[in-house]
């Protein structure tokens, strides 16, 4: 495996001009990124006596730079067109989208109500899920459920979606030397899903595609609608605190479903983030392990927004700002890139790290992607300077796994 991934050329590397120091085993930080908390104890700041330039920003921080015509945060100065095309979209196609996503989502929240009815949810390890609900009940909430996150990408405007798959070597396993011919025969289910992440639509597409489960707050169970449906996908809720004794934690739950749907055609599939937070869609940031702890084999699947006005990247613009701005935009589109099944050697299997950084070299590689050394942390400090902040903090991020 490794001698093969030697062979591809190096992508092009950015790292930060100041390095941050790392420990194992933090929690995450639930806070709004364009809102820093400077009496968080996670984030320490040193004030500098000068503040860089948005220039100096820009190449420092460039995973999360918006390159689009509404430029900074999505606060820049737009030319006299596009602030009328703006306008007519604002009073014909905005109240349109809402009122088509508003009907989508009740519609769906109705079938789970009606798949759930009188059938108590999957409860272990302090998760609940309908995800693992057999027959009739679990083809009905698939098969809507796919179709309709595909007719929910049409009303934001996603009309056309071009997929690409890469076609998988059957002489002998296409990533791996030290794999067998008969492992590259047999297709082995995965166990989980690899995604670059840049929009809270990832999500969308992956489920019109697979239905996967995937990580979310705690929170989210308890929406308006929308907790239904995260029980329905199968979705492993982060847990700050645990009153079970036994408590397996997140990762150990993740990894555990991982090795499910690896062994099970039947059980869900899990969606994974690896890189822990969005990005503009040019740069892959670094992997964390901990998704690549069970050694199953994981499918890669690349994504790309092309544009010409707005950038569907969710990087470094408020939540609000860019639903409105992306429900005004005529039409939207994605590209995805489906790569062979990966599977790991035995020496991968015994070094997750390894794994995961040969996946992230492997996507970058086929998806020309740049590689960046920076991530969560960083992004933080990029957000506060945009912010207005004077006083550029330093973080002491706690990588976590």
């Amino acid at each position: 495996m490794e001698s093969e991934l030697q062979k591809l050329p190096q992508p092009e590397t950015t790292r930060p001009s100041q390095p941050e120091s790392i420990d194992e085993g933090s929690t995450k930080d639930d806070r709004p990124l364009l809102k820093p908390d400077p009496t968080n104890p996670q984030l320490q700041v040193q004030s500098q006596s000068s503040s860089p330039s948005i220039e100096e920003l820009e190449k420092k921080y460039a995973p999360y730079v918006r390159h689009d015509v509404y430029g900074i945060m999505g606060r820049g100065e737009l030319p006299w067109t596009e602030k009328v095309l703006l306008g007519i979209a604002l009073v014909t196609l905005v109240p349109m989208r809402v009122i088509g996503a508003t009907t989508v989502l009740v519609v769906y929240y109705l079938i789970c109500k009606i798949c759930t009815a009188f059938w108590a949810p999957n409860r272990e390890d302090e998760q609940e899920d309908y995800a693992h609900t057999g027959g009739w009940r679990r083809t009905v909430m698939m098969q809507s459920g796919m179709f309709l996150s595909r007719v929910m990408l049409f009303v934001f405007g996603f009309y056309w979606i071009h997929e690409t798959y890469q076609p998988i070597n059957l002489n002998g396993n296409s990533n791996n030397e030290d794999g067998s011919k008969q492992q590259a025969e047999e297709l082995e289910r995965p166990g989980a899903i690899v995604s670059n992440h840049i929009s809270y639509l990832d999500i969308l597409y992956h489920m019109s595609c697979s239905f996967p489960s995937f990580v979310a707050k705690r929170s989210v169970a308890k929406l308006p609608l929308v907790g239904l449906i995260s029980k329905c996908l199968g979705c492993v809720y982060v847990q700050r605190e645990s009153k079970s004794p036994d408590f397996k934690g997140v990762s150990g739950v993740v990894n555990e479903r991982i090795r499910e749907a690896h062994q099970n055609k039947s059980a869900p599939i899990m969606l994974l983030f690896p890189e822990g937070t969005t990005t503009n869609g040019d740069f892959l940031l670094p992997f964390k392990s901990g998704a690549f702890l069970s050694g199953a084999p994981v499918q890669p699947v690349i994504l790309r927004y092309p544009y010409q006005r707005l950038s569907p990247a969710w990087d470094s613009i408020s939540g609000a700002r860019h639903v409105i701005l992306l429900l005004c935009q005529f039409v939207n589109h994605v590209e995805a890139t489906w790569l062979p099944v990966y599977y790991p050697s035995q020496q991968e299997k015994d070094d997750p790290r390894l794994y995961a950084e040969n996946v992230r070299r492997l996507m970058a590689h086929e998806g020309n992607l740049l590689l960046s050394d920076i991530g969560l942390a960083e992004k933080r400090v990029y957000h506060a300077a945009l912010n207005g902040n004077n006083s550029m903090p330093t973080v002491f991020h706690q990588k976590d796994d």
